[in-house]
Formats: C-alpha cells, sequence, structure tokens
C-alpha cells in the first residue's frame, strides 16, 4: 500500500513540476554525484567517476540538443550561448576522462550549480 501511494506521489509530482525547476534539480543531481566523486577521490565512494561522468554528459547532450532546436522559443543568442556551453562541457569532459584528476571536477560542479540557480531565478 504505501509504494503504492509512493508512486502516485511521484507521478504527480513529476506531472506539476516546472520544467526550469527539473532542469535545475537535475544539474544539481549531477552537481552533487561529481562533488561526491571529488570528495572521496582517495577512498572511493559510492559514484565513480565515470557514472558521474556520465550521467553529466547525457544530461547535457540532452539539454544542448532540446535548446539548440529550432522550435525552442529561447532567443539566438541565449541559445548559441547555451549550445555553447554544452560543447564545452562535452570537451572538459573529455579531459577530466583522459587525465583524471579531482580538482577538474570543480568547472564542472560550478557550471552545473551556476546554470540551476539561474534557472531556479537565484
Amino acid at each position: 500500500m504505501y509504494n503504492l501511494a509512493t508512486a502516485a506521489y511521484q507521478q504527480t509530482t513529476q506531472s506539476t513540476v516546472n520544467p526550469r525547476e527539473l532542469e535545475a534539480t537535475l544539474l544539481l543531481k549531477a552537481a552533487a554525484r561529481l562533488q561526491a566523486v571529488k570528495d572521496d577521490w582517495d577512498t572511493g565512494g559510492p559514484v565513480t567517476l565515470d557514472e558521474a561522468l556520465s550521467y553529466n554528459r547525457r544530461l547535457w547532450t540532452i539539454l544542448a540538443t532540446s535548446v539548440t532546436s529550432q522550435d525552442n522559443p529561447l532567443p539566438l543568442e541565449v541559445k548559441q550561448n547555451l549550445g555553447s556551453l554544452g560543447a564545452f562541457i562535452l570537451k572538459h569532459t573529455l579531459d577530466v576522462m583522459t587525465d583524471p584528476k579531482p580538482e577538474r571536477l570543480t568547472t564542472l560542479i560550478s557550471i552545473n550549480r551556476n546554470i540551476a540557480q539561474g534557472l531556479r531565478g537565484g
């Protein structure tokens, strides 16, 4: 019974969440995963570097693709800037994979947090 109630709540929450809030939440989730990897670099933790980078890469691929689509109503300059930022994220992710160091995650974490804050109007 409890599981059914939880599932119903989650389904309702998902259908009523503002798209910007959802994007912000996903960016913060990606930032938290990257931060956990950075914090537990020497000891290892529940999230691996590959998992965190893969999640962030998939998220940014989706965001960059949707924001740059022709039917997206954002102004052209905003679309171009976010598309360029997405390309930077993907390149930086590959750089981190090639030469993994915990301090190299800081850039990805900061960008995700700042974009999320902007989406939330902060």
